[in-house]
């Protein structure tokens, strides 16, 4: 099982979160903990990172993450809403 590591700007990514914050939030870490077990489950995207896509109602949002097979250690780099055009800040 690999580690899931989430960065300090995940913090600042959670207050984004709509109303019923907590639920969200719960969600998002629930989608997270697979993570765990697929660390390679996301698609692939620029600089080796990888999307996880987190499907949540309506809305649903996308978790930017890095592996490092080495540490067996998953990075968890942002998350933001699918309605959201990018991730807020530069991992």
């Amino acid at each position: 099982m690999s580690r899931i590591v989430l960065s300090a700007g995940v913090r600042s990514d959670f207050d984004r979160v709509p109303e019923n914050a907590a639920l969200h939030i719960e969600a998002i870490m629930a989608a997270l903990d697979v993570l765990a077990s697929s660390p390679l489950i996301g698609r692939p995207v620029a600089l080796g990172q990888r999307e996880l896509v987190i499907s949540h109602g309506a809305s649903g949002y996308l978790s930017l993450y890095r592996y490092d097979p080495a540490l067996d250690t998953v990075w968890v780099l942002a998350v933001r809403s699918r309605r959201e055009r990018d991730y807020k800040q530069a991992p």
